[in-house]
């Protein structure tokens, strides 16, 4: 759609002392979907877990879209 644009982030997650995973750092921003895959494969290596997803914006209206799923692995927190 024109005007829309697609963040992608990439996210890992670490496990508390009860085993509940717990974000090990901020969302980062990724610049292509290709990208944010690589590096959440190389993170899954040394994390609980690690998700993908990307959300669909368009800024004329201020808003953002549901979080979509394009990688994950292990376990997942909260995220979106």
């Amino acid at each position: 759609m024109p005007g829309t644009f697609v963040s992608i982030y990439v996210l890992a997650f670490d496990l508390d002392e009860r085993g509940q995973p717990l974000r090990a750092f901020d969302p980062r921003p990724a610049a292509t979907e290709e990208a944010a895959i690589e590096e959440a494969r190389d993170l899954a290596e040394r994390h609980a877990g690690v998700v993908v997803w990307k959300r669909e914006g368009d800024p004329v209206v201020g808003e953002e879209g549901e979080p979509e799923i394009v990688f994950q692995s292990g376990r997942l927190g909260d995220f979106s």
